[in-house]
């Protein structure tokens, strides 16, 4: 498997996560019980993936900071996710 494709899948994975852990921070705080029901199991099945898949990464060289800039970008993506389907904040 190309290297580029290992890096795409570790942004990505980094990425979706975060984007959803803040999306959950948002509605767990704004008392909306169905979208935390939901964004929380999606929160785990990716969790859940990602601990399988987290210890394979490890011959993938700067894994670590491609996953964080992934995470990081995820906080910006979750954040205008909530942003745009509850008017903002």
């Amino acid at each position: 498997m190309p290297l580029t494709h290992d890096y795409a899948r570790l942004f990505l994975r980094g990425l979706l996560i975060v984007a959803l852990q803040a999306a959950n921070t948002l509605v767990i705080t704004g008392h909306r019980l169905p979208q935390a029901f939901a964004v929380s199991m999606l929160l785990s099945l990716l969790w859940w993936g990602n601990a399988k898949k987290s210890g394979r990464s490890d011959d993938v060289p700067y894994a670590g900071i491609v996953y964080g800039l992934g995470a990081g970008c995820g906080a910006l993506v979750g954040m205008l996710l909530i942003g745009w389907f509850y008017g903002g904040r």
